[in-house]
């Protein structure tokens, strides 16, 4: 069975069980590291593997072939995207006309930056540059971009490129909405066994939780030079109850964001009650 997801430490520590052979009756996987703008384009276009891990932003565009699954993904409080710049900016006004790189066009951090800018940067910012997320604090940091909108673990690590925080995306969503933010989503081909898939990735999680010492190496092969004081940082805040299972309150959270989204025609139409 065919599986994409990234290298960040959160997907390395969920799967890990899975990908090793350690999750009785599931299938051997094959699996392919990508970042999450490859794997939100290729569900889009109906290609790539049969599970993969993709934004939440970019489930309308996908529910066609696929259904979300409800576990394995990243959703929680605390953990949103930064708006991050190289010089102290106070006010969102600011990135009026600006450059701003961003991890995916299709990303629930986009989409969130999206919603907020319509709130609090009058005219709104200028070209929106695409660069995988690992690149943007140092084209930020050599002044090739003017601000950059961050994800994963680039809000422990930011200050080592001597940027500052505009904004916690994250806070504001929670403090607006009162719900946690959906992120990273896990999905699969309609064509799949859902309860099966369901079950495999629950059991890799929970196996994880269980032996968190046994997925180190893993983490850490994949982790992009991050030592594993960071990537078990990353792992803390990113698979949390809503990684075992999205709950109402999970499943409330992505409503609220699609429907928002909807509503200001940044994402297709599409029935709520497929999710």
């Amino acid at each position: 069975m065919k599986i994409a997801f990234s290298p960040c430490p959160n997907d390395t520590f969920v799967f890990h069980a899975w990908v090793h052979g350690l999750i009785a009756g599931a299938p051997e996987l094959d699996v392919t590291y990508a970042d999450i703008d490859k794997t939100n384009n290729w569900a889009a276009e109906g290609k790539g593997p049969e599970i993969q891990k993709i934004s939440y932003a970019a489930l309308p565009w996908v529910l066609d072939e696929y259904t979300l699954i409800a576990c394995g993904g990243a959703l929680g409080r605390g953990c949103g995207p930064l708006v991050l710049t190289k010089d102290q900016m106070n006010d969102p006004a600011s990135l009026s006309g600006l450059r701003i790189a961003v991890p995916s066009e299709r990303s629930t951090a986009y989409l969130l930056f999206r919603l907020w800018t319509a709130q609090n940067v009058p005219g709104g910012v200028g070209e929106i540059v695409v660069m995988p997320f690992h690149e943007i604090m140092p084209a930020v940091r050599d002044g090739k971009i003017d601000a950059g909108l961050v994800i994963h673990e680039a809000r422990f690590t930011y200050p080592q490129y001597e940027l500052s925080l505009l904004a916690d995306l994250g806070n504001w969503w929670e403090e607006d909405t009162g719900l946690p933010i959906p992120l990273g989503a896990i999905i699969a081909h309609r064509s799949l066994d859902i309860e099966e898939i369901t079950k495999w990735v629950r059991a890799s999680v929970k196996y994880a939780w269980s032996h968190p010492e046994v997925s180190q190496t893993y983490v850490l092969e994949h982790a992009q030079e991050l030592s594993m004081e960071v990537a078990q940082s990353h792992i803390d805040l990113y698979v949390n109850e809503f990684t075992e299972n999205l709950g109402e309150d999970g499943y409330a959270a992505v409503r609220a964001l699609l429907g928002r989204a909807m509503k200001e025609g940044l994402v297709p139409e599409f029935d709520l009650n497929k999710l």
